[in-house]
This record gives C-alpha cells, sequence and structure tokens, in this order.
C-alpha cells in the first residue's frame, strides 16, 4: 500500500506534537495536579472509645509515672514506684524493656503514696542528657529532687552516679506527697508537693507559705544561685517577701495534687487535688494563687465547716464528690493527639479507686461540661503522652493502656 507525501507528513508532525507535550512541564504539573485530586482523605474514625492494652508483652509493678525524652527517639520511660526508671521503643509489638535507672536502694516506699513518684526531662535533654526525679527517702522521712544524667555510653542507660541533688522536703507523715514534675512551657521546673499528710492537715501546711508543703514549686534549674543547685524564678510570688515565705512556692492551698500537666497550645498549668473525704477537684494553677485546702476541700468549708473566710481563693473549675466508688483524682491532660479528633481539646482525668474516665470540656471556663467517657477496670494511676501527644494511661493491674475504638 501506498501513502501520499502529505499523509506521512501529517503522521510524523502528530508524531513530534506528542512528544513535545511529553516534555513540557506545564502538562506533568497537570497530570500532577489530577492525581492529588483523585486522592481522598480517609474520613476520622468514629464509635466508642475503649482502652487497649499498649504493650500487651511487657508488664510493670505500680507504674505511677510515664514521660518520653523530648530528643526525637519515640522511646517510652515508665516510673515504677519502687524506683525502677524502664525504657523501650514506641512499639505496640515491643518484647522487652530495659532499667533505664534503678534506685530501689535509695527509695522510700513503705507508705502505699511513698516511693519513685515523678520524672522529668529536660527541654534540652538530647544536648545534656540531664532528667530529673522526685523520691521519698528516709532518715529523716523526706521527699528529694534530683538531677541525673544519662550515660555517655549508652542511651538506654542513665549514669546512676551522676546524682544531684537539688532540694529536699522533710516529711511529718507518710502520705500526701504529691510527686509529680514538669518543665513549663518558660523551661522552669514545676514540682507538686502535698501538705505533709496524716489527714487534715493537722499542721495547717496548705496555708503557710513559709513552708514547701502543699504547694506547687517553681525553680529555675539552669541558674543556681545562694549555695543552692538551683534559681528562683524572678516572677514567683514571694521573691523578695519579708515574711519569710518560701521563694520556690508558685502556688498553694493545695492537699495532695495528685498529676498536674501543662496544655502547651494555651499554656495552661491543670492540676487535680485529692479531696479529704468528700470531694476531688480540678484546678487551674495561676501564679500566686490560694486554692484553699485545708480552709476549702473543692467548692464547700472545710475547717470551719461552714462560714469559711473565702476571701482570696482561687476555687476550683471543677469538683466531683465520692458517690459510685468515686475516692480520689488522678489528673491528665488536655488531648492534643490526632488520633481521636473527637477528644481534642478536652481535658482528660480519672478516678483512681472507681476507673472512671471523664472528659471536660472548658471552652468556656465558667460553664465546663463533664462527661463520663468510660470506665476502666483497674485503679488509674497515672496518664502520660508520646511524642506525638497520643495519651497513655498507667494502670495498677501492671499494664500501660491506650484508647481505641470498640
Amino acid at each position: 500500500m501506498k501513502f501520499s507525501k502529505h499523509l506521512i507528513l501529517s503522521f510524523l508532525i502528530l508524531i513530534f506534537a506528542f512528544v513535545a507535550c511529553l516534555d513540557d512541564p506545564d502538562v506533568e504539573e497537570v497530570v500532577e495536579e489530577d492525581e492529588e485530586e483523585e486522592q481522598v482523605e480517609e474520613p476520622p474514625r468514629e464509635g466508642p472509645i475503649g482502652l487497649e492494652d499498649a504493650f500487651s508483652q511487657l508488664t510493670f509493678t505500680r507504674p505511677v509515672d510515664l514521660q518520653h525524652a523530648g530528643d526525637g527517639s519515640d522511646r517510652i520511660f515508665v516510673v515504677e514506684q519502687s524506683g525502677v526508671i524502664s525504657v523501650f521503643p514506641n512499639d505496640p509489638e515491643v518484647g522487652e524493656k530495659k532499667v533505664f535507672l534503678n534506685l530501689e536502694s535509695k527509695v522510700r516506699d513503705q507508705g502505699n503514696e511513698e516511693g519513685l513518684l515523678g520524672l522529668a526531662f529536660h527541654p534540652n535533654y538530647a544536648s545534656n542528657g540531664y532528667f530529673y526525679v522526685n523520691y521519698s527517702a528516709s532518715s529523716p522521712r523526706r521527699t528529694v529532687i534530683s538531677r541525673f544524667q544519662v550515660s555517655a555510653a549508652d542511651a538506654d542507660a542513665a549514669d546512676g552516679a551522676s546524682e544531684q541533688v537539688l532540694m529536699e522536703i522533710n516529711q511529718p507523715f507518710a502520705n500526701h506527697n504529691g510527686g509529680q514534675l514538669a518543665f513549663g512551657p518558660d523551661g522552669f521546673l514545676y514540682i507538686a508537693s502535698g501538705d505533709g499528710g496524716s489527714g487534715g492537715d493537722p499542721q495547717n501546711h496548705g496555708q503557710r507559705p513559709e513552708t514547701l508543703l502543699g504547694a506547687i514549686l517553681r525553680i529555675d534549674v539552669d541558674n543556681p544561685e545562694n549555695s543552692n543547685n538551683y534559681g528562683i524564678p524572678s516572677d514567683n510570688p514571694f521573691v523578695n517577701n519579708s515574711e519569710g515565705y518560701r521563694e520556690e512556692i508558685y502556688a498553694y492551698g493545695l492537699r495532695n495534687p495528685w498529676r498536674f500537666s501543662f496544655d502547651f497550645e494555651t499554656d495552661r498549668l491543670w492540676a487535680a487535688d485529692v479531696g479529704q473525704n468528700r470531694y476531688e477537684e480540678i484546678n487551674l494553677i495561676e501564679n500566686g494563687g490560694n486554692y484553699g485546702w485545708k480552709t476549702m476541700e473543692g467548692f464547700h468549708c472545710f475547717s470551719p465547716s461552714s462560714d469559711c473566710n473565702r476571701e482570696g481563693l482561687q476555687l476550683p473549675i471543677w469538683e466531683y464528690g465520692h458517690s459510685n466508688g468515686d475516692r480520689s483524682v488522678t489528673g491528665g491532660y488536655v488531648y492534643r493527639g490526632n488520633n481521636f479528633h473527637q477528644l481534642k481539646g478536652l481535658y482528660i482525668y480519672a478516678d483512681f479507686v472507681s476507673g472512671r474516665i471523664w472528659t471536660l470540656d472548658h471552652s468556656d471556663l465558667e460553664n465546663p461540661v463533664n462527661t463520663e467517657l468510660l470506665r476502666a477496670n483497674f485503679p488509674v494511676s497515672s496518664f502520660g503522652v508520646d511524642q506525638s501527644n497520643e495519651l497513655y494511661l498507667c494502670g495498677f493491674d501492671g499494664n500501660i493502656y491506650k484508647f481505641g475504638f470498640e
């Protein structure tokens, strides 16, 4: 078959035009845009939220704290009350944990509320290797706040000989030790201190700022001064006071703050304060605030039992009574993770005894909305977050839990 010259020429022009289009970046861009438009984002998951074992092959004895190092390593550190800190990858299939630090020889844990109670990593941990612990010690009975450093030879082990004691607080009784440590958005170390124990605060530590008990303390670990291993932030409320009040105090009037946390989107400091025998409370902690104990328990007079003087006291934003088996609040976190969009921005906390877990919608602080999320079948001792801000729960059944869809 014979083709005319014109037909052959037209055919060649079409081929050249097609090849030119393939080389045209604008055409590629259109193709890429079309491909991008075809990608469909998965809708957020919905349904009832439950709990699942986060690390099913690991168990712990009385875990009381969970932290990450903030160094991008995506490791989990779990504190056991007896004095052991374990470390392991944030992998649900992980089958082994390592001992990061063992302080059992130093830690007093005879009392139910004594032990190794808190862990915080320095904001510059990736470069300086510093971390801080809060533990009970004997002879005399006291709380110890210490700094340690990671081993130079092993990122999964601390240097046990590197302890530098920052602060010691004598404890008249074995209970109400507080225990939480956390660095705030201001770079200072915050420390929860209980009222010294027994019942009813017999020495009135909550209303005596000349002691370090019954308070949230705030210190500067990077700029020590006056022969101490820490400094005092210049805007702490009692700086340069003439009444003998402790300058380390940030806020006071607390009974036993069991777990506080920062919401780094708002810089708010949330603290749960365990009640005496009627009410548990949730507080927003402010610089210089007096949160009322033992004058008040929650929104109610405690000592005296009526007509108490509420002037100058900071009331909680929420309280709950001892019904439904509730007895002891465990503070949590404002959820800032990405896995559960229905929880975003809600403060999540629990009751240690009943296992009930709630969300508190605080978008209107004058009218917060409290909702029961679920009920755990184990005592919830603490909450923690990983480097992605996903939330975990420490259970006194020996497991670490996370939320999941039922």
